[in-house]
């Protein structure tokens, strides 16, 4: 082996490994101070890219919990004060009784009515002040159905056999519908202009179990058309005869429907962010319809107990509102429940998601310290042998003595 003076390659040799050792000491103090195995995007491009996208989720999903249980806060207002609601209409439906009997005479009645009328005013600013976060929800609250909410006005009973529209989340708007009375056809067709859904109602079966010939719910029974893409239901009463007969009884036949339209108000808020992206089945909308005793939906604005048969009369649309509280408080029960699934399950996504981030972007600290320990021991002998490669060129010197 020649010796050479002007050019030390074992010293070059060693120091080029030596800086190799401090690089790989350097990343692993930087992933055990940091407790990341990706630091930067040159650690693990593919790595680095996916686990942003899980990140961003993450914060997504996590928002979206906390979404949900502000909805449900929220719709525990409302539930809250429709409870109360019930108990004043409960209240004035003892009173109608009291004054409905001729035990009581009219002066009596004057001062029932006189509670009558506080109560009724009192529904009346309940709905009116109930809000949650400065909006107002018992006096309409997303949208909601045009005239009476149960039955829209453009969707009269007596001649479709709609006796039921709830909304769950439709677009505001105007909707047609299509009902062919073509034989055997069973289809209703519901659109907006921007979206259309045709449902097949299928075979009908009268009271007996046999096919109807026409039409397709059976006589004394109701089903639903649930056009779910829009966010409509439909209540089809049977209460028609199978083959026809007694075409002006209240129900529904195949056909009765054509032409007819359903109206969708505008409202205010009802749509609640649980997902966390954007999408229809990363929302979830609700409506609350107006529930002040004046409104259109209780309509018991100009019931009064002052005279008898007013009283009797007042009895019957104190339980159909009573009727109407209830089923409003259970739709509310029912998206509370929904709620609280959505909550459990994206707490488990977000647990499994974040075990799956973890694993790609967090450092394995005990390979980390057994690769820190190679290093550093690397780098020490390194730093020794670099030492006893610069003294090599002074073996020269002994040629010259």
């Amino acid at each position: 082996m020649p010796l050479r003076v002007n050019t030390n390659i074992p010293a070059l040799n060693t120091r080029r490994i030596l800086s190799i050792n401090n690089r790989d000491l350097k990343t692993r103090i930087e992933r055990l101070s940091s407790g990341l195995r990706i630091n930067r995007a040159a650690d693990d491009a593919a790595g680095l890219s996916i686990s942003e996208g899980m990140r961003a989720d993450l914060t997504g999903l996590r928002q979206s919990v906390k979404n949900a249980e502000q909805a449900t806060n929220l719709i525990q207002v409302a539930e809250g004060a429709l409870n109360e609601v019930n108990a004043i209409l409960i209240r004035m439906r003892e009173l109608s009784v009291q004054s409905a009997s001729s035990t009581v005479n009219d002066d009596n009645r004057e001062a029932i009515n006189a509670e009558y009328v506080q109560l009724n005013n009192e529904i009346d600013r309940i709905s009116t002040v109930t809000s949650y976060n400065n909006t107002t929800l018992l006096s309409g609250y997303g949208n909601t159905v045009n005239g009476d909410a149960t039955v829209s006005t453009s969707l009269a009973s007596a001649t479709t056999g709609v006796v039921g529209v709830q909304n769950s989340g439709a677009a505001s708007g105007t909707y047609n519908f299509i009902d062919s009375t073509t034989e055997g056809d069973n289809q209703i067709t519901l659109g907006n202009g921007v979206a259309t859904q045709t449902i097949d109602m299928g075979p009908g079966l009268d009271a007996d179990g046999f096919a109807t010939l026409s039409g397709v719910v059976a006589t004394g029974s109701a089903i639903v058309a649930n056009f779910d893409r829009l966010g409509i239901q439909l209540t089809l009463s049977g209460e028609k005869d199978a083959y026809g007969l007694n075409p002006a009884t209240a129900g529904y036949r195949d056909g009765d429907l054509n032409g007819a339209v359903l109206e969708i108000n505008a409202g205010t808020g009802g749509t609640f962010q649980i997902g966390p992206k954007d999408g229809a089945v990363h929302r979830i909308e609700i409506n609350i319809d107006d529930m002040r005793a004046s409104g259109s939906y209780l309509n018991l604005g100009s019931s009064s107990v002052s005279s008898q048969s007013g009283s009797q009369s007042a009895i019957s649309s104190i339980d159909i509102a009573i009727g109407k509280v209830a089923a409003q408080r259970g739709d509310l029960g029912a998206f509370q429940n929904r709620l609280a699934f959505n909550i459990r399950s994206n707490e488990n996504t977000i647990e499994n998601m974040t075990a799956s981030e973890s694993s790609i972007r967090d450092a394995d600290v005990a390979n980390e310290v057994s690769a820190f320990t190679r290093a550093q021991i690397l780098v020490q002998s390194g730093t020794s042998l670099l030492a006893q490669a610069n003294v090599l060129p002074q073996n020269a010197l002994s040629l010259l003595g």
